[in-house]
């Protein structure tokens, strides 16, 4: 991915309309860090501390395993908004 295709993609929801990729208010979200999808936000709204600690197994095509590929979040220890790349998997 580019510098260009990164920025696009800053400031967006993993899996929202294209028509209206933003934030919404009163929902929750977690910022993806590093790995395909740097910089997305994650809606968590209504997830227990259990299931954030649990972390999150996103579908992606931008990863190393192209379609059908899945990047794997975990939460950072002490700050429940940001969930770190811990790899992708076929």
């Amino acid at each position: 991915m580019d510098r260009d295709d990164e920025q696009l993609l800053r400031g967006r929801v993993y899996g929202a309309d294209h028509e209206h990729p933003g934030p919404v208010p009163g929902q929750r979200y977690a910022e993806l860090v590093g790995g395909p999808l740097d910089g997305l936000l994650f809606d968590i709204t209504g997830w227990t501390p259990n299931e954030i600690d649990t972390g999150v197994a996103l579908p992606t095509e931008l990863g190393q395993f192209g379609a059908g590929g899945r990047a794997m979040y975990d939460p950072r220890p002490g700050d429940p908004h940001r969930f770190d790349c811990s790899g992708d998997f076929p």
